[in-house]
């Protein structure tokens, strides 16, 4: 299954909980031990999208957001 999280509606140090598994995702989190990086899209020098997959119960997470339209 795939989940789309948009990091704009998370509050905070930009951590959440895993959709299906509740595992919490943080992005200070450099170890792959709850999730692993699969994908990344990139838009100019910006990083538009980023594909992970949770390492608890093997959801795929599209994380959407990171561009700010100025």
């Amino acid at each position: 299954m795939l989940y789309t999280v948009d990091l704009t509606k998370i509050d905070g140090d930009g951590a959440f909980p895993c959709p299906k598994c509740e595992a919490i995702i943080s992005p200070d989190d450099e170890t792959e031990e709850i999730y692993q990086i699969v994908d990344t899209k990139v838009e100019g020098d910006n990083l538009a999208e980023l594909t992970i997959v949770c390492n608890k119960c093997g959801s795929t997470i599209r994380l959407v957001g990171f561009l700010l339209e100025v």
